[in-house]
């Protein structure tokens, strides 16, 4: 995938979108998909798993590969 701001970028965030954590699954983030997933689905109980689920969103727009 390319850098930030790149079509993969907006993808990743719009699957981050429906489910927390899909976006750095699909960029190839695997733990910090599972991280992501895990918090959101726990902090749902909570009423706090949008803070996650937002998380989630930017840090897939934001992700800048390392090369």
């Amino acid at each position: 995938m390319a850098g930030q701001g790149s079509g993969g970028n907006v993808l990743a965030a719009l699957c981050s979108f429906f489910i927390p954590g899909l976006g750095q699954l699909l960029q190839g983030r695997l733990l910090m998909a599972i991280l992501q997933f895990i918090l959101a689905g726990a902090l749902w109980f909570f009423l706090m798993g949008w803070v996650i689920h937002l998380w989630s969103i930017i840090d897939a727009a934001r992700y800048k590969p390392s090369s």
